[in-house]
């Protein structure tokens, strides 16, 4: 399996990949290919890497900026991700998101912020910081994974890509 970044060659892939991987999840609401459109759009997708095998996009990451009290401050959220559907639970989507925290950790960021499954997340390192908050999600479901010593505290805000409504 070959990651990679991203180019401008994925960008369909990538918007069917998402799609089909969040069809029928019992959380989304099917606007993550959206949300992606939006941060590379805007400029504010950090970074977006895709996993391939035999030629085919099999998987892809994003990470954009997020503020702590309306600021920017090296923490990134990390999402979405995904993995073609009939290729989940080889340890794909796992191998992305370890190679994404170490291109974050290369580029002198300061952590990654990550909502979603705590079973699933904390094997990577992510865990709930009681000081760290994203407003209207149960503590339990946001989840931090700080990559310097000292760990800010406050409200998270995610870029506005992520409050798309569907069909808008």
């Amino acid at each position: 399996m070959l990651i990679r970044e991203e180019t401008e060659n994925d960008f369909a892939a990538i918007t069917a990949l998402l799609a089909s991987a969040f069809e029928t999840a019992p959380h989304s609401q099917q606007t993550e290919h959206l949300i992606v459109d939006a941060l590379r759009k805007s400029g504010q997708l950090t970074l977006s890497l895709i996993a391939e095998q035999d030629n085919e996009l099999v998987g892809c990451i994003a990470f954009s900026p997020v503020k702590i009290n309306g600021k920017h401050c090296d923490w990134y959220g990390l999402g979405p991700v995904a993995v073609n559907p009939d290729r989940q639970g080889m340890g794909i989507g796992s191998e992305l998101i370890q190679s994404g925290i170490r291109h974050l950790r290369a580029e002198d960021a300061h952590g990654c912020v990550v909502l979603g499954e705590p079973d699933y997340y904390s094997r990577f390192g992510f865990a709930p910081l009681p000081d760290l908050k994203l407003e209207g999600v149960p503590d339990q479901y946001f989840m931090a994974r700080p990559l310097i010593d000292e760990i800010p505290s406050g409200k998270v805000d995610y870029d506005p890509a992520f409050y798309i409504e569907p069909n808008a």
